[in-house]
């Protein structure tokens, strides 16, 4: 490694989320020692595709942080509980599965995917298409709306939801929960995971006396070995009503954003709407990669990775957004192609790889579908109420930034 790639780089919220910042980061080396925002453990930056990936499988590297020997201090997960000011009594419920590793992670992976079927995913279709029709109808009656907080809060809770067997009187609460969670605001955010653990406590109470359905009833009722603890499922209802909802939100909304940037795209789309079932959503998937950083990889070891030296107990960070930009993985990677045909596998890191892929993949492909097809393919009309460089973006501790509003007209 080049005395360059050694210095340590200041990252903004800003510059993590704009591609436009990586080329000159890329320079630098493979790895690029960076300070995140609000975070006091500066991070190696794997930068590009197979870079990333690599880090991502390589059993070097773990995300649990106390397993490491001789750990002292705050990892970089309790640097962030820390900054948000949470008690420690819910620090149990938090980093389940995203911070676990090896046999442990296998463990609850394996349990909680095997109630998480393909058949339970497809059955929403019909629901989702329900809601977000009505959603678009009484937005249209009105005239302007904000898709984040209006419609793709909506659809991504709706769809979690209804899969993890919260009822629709219900549903709103939790939407408020996570929108609270989602913040960054401690003032709300401290609120809204109580208020969702509390509600997981109950609803946990109420399917093992009433089974349905669902994802809780079919974790309560797996008495393999191994089967999860009340707190576990909390823990993983917390996980998955989280994942589940503020970043799909944020993406519908980003995906609509980048198609009406690209009217190009739109049009193509427009005209060939079997690209939705393809094509389309994994390459909005890699252009807006909404979720920039992989969680932390902790060195188990003093090792080598891509010729750079790495002391046991630092911190690399795959760059789920710079490898999904990386121009040595993807032609003109800045430009969205709707029809770009991606490589072997799901061809982009925007949802994980490897142990850790987000075992939500198949949900946020069919919220896509259907909230694209009935906002900018069965009804035209959509733009922006807003100038484009009048849109805001709110910080996230350790990550970039996400769009806070999407206001349009129809």
């Amino acid at each position: 490694m080049s005395e360059q790639s050694e210095h340590l780089v200041t990252l903004t919220p800003e510059s993590i989320s704009d591609p436009s910042k990586y080329p000159a980061l890329r320079e630098q080396g493979p790895l690029v020692h960076a300070s995140l925002p609000g975070l006091e453990t500066p991070v190696w930056l794997a930068m590009g595709y197979e870079d990333a990936k690599d880090a991502l499988m390589d059993p070097r590297f773990v995300r649990d942080a106390t397993k490491l020997p001789g750990q002292e201090g705050p990892s970089i997960a309790d640097q962030m509980i820390a900054a948000y000011g949470l008690p420690a009594e819910y620090a149990q419920y938090l980093g389940i599965m995203v911070l676990s590793d090896g046999e442990e992670h296998t463990r609850l992976r394996n349990l909680v995917i095997r109630s998480f079927t393909a058949r339970r995913v497809n059955a929403l279709r019909p629901k989702l298409e329900q809601v977000t029709e009505e959603l678009f109808t009484a937005l249209k009656a009105k005239g302007e709306a904000d898709l984040v907080g209006e419609l793709g809060y909506i659809v991504a809770a709706t769809a979690i939801c209804e899969l993890m067997g919260v009822a629709a009187e219900d549903q709103p609460t939790v939407q408020g929960f996570i929108q609270g969670y989602a913040s960054g605001d401690p003032e709300h955010f401290i609120p809204a995971i109580q208020g969702i653990v509390e509600y997981g406590k109950a609803l946990i109470e109420k399917r093992r006396a009433e089974p349905s359905d669902d994802l809780v009833s079919a974790l309560l009722q797996d008495t393999g070995e191994g089967k999860l603890t009340d707190t576990e499922i909390i823990a993983v209802f917390l996980l998955l009503i989280n994942t589940g909802i503020a970043p799909p939100a944020h993406f519908l909304s980003e995906a609509v954003l980048a198609l009406l940037d690209h009217p190009e795209e739109l049009a193509k789309l427009r005209a060939e709407p079997e690209l939705l079932s393809t094509t389309a959503v994994p390459e909005l998937l890699r252009f807006v990669s909404a979720v920039p950083m992989g969680s932390p990889l902790y060195a188990t070891e003093d090792l080598e990775f891509k010729g750079c030296p790495i002391k046991a107990g630092e911190v690399v960070n795959a760059s789920l957004k710079g490898a999904n930009h990386d121009p040595a993985e993807f032609e003109d990677p800045t430009r969205l192609n709707i029809s770009r045909k991606l490589g072997a596998g799901v061809g982009h890191v925007a949802l994980g790889h490897g142990p850790h892929y987000c075992i939500g993949a198949s949900l946020a492909k069919l919220e896509t579908e259907v909230v694209l097809h009935q906002l900018l393919v069965k009804h035209d009309g959509l733009r922006l109420a807003v100038a484009r460089d009048a849109l805001q973006y709110a910080p996230v501790p350790g990550e970039g930034t996400h769009l806070t509003a999407l206001p349009v007209r129809f």
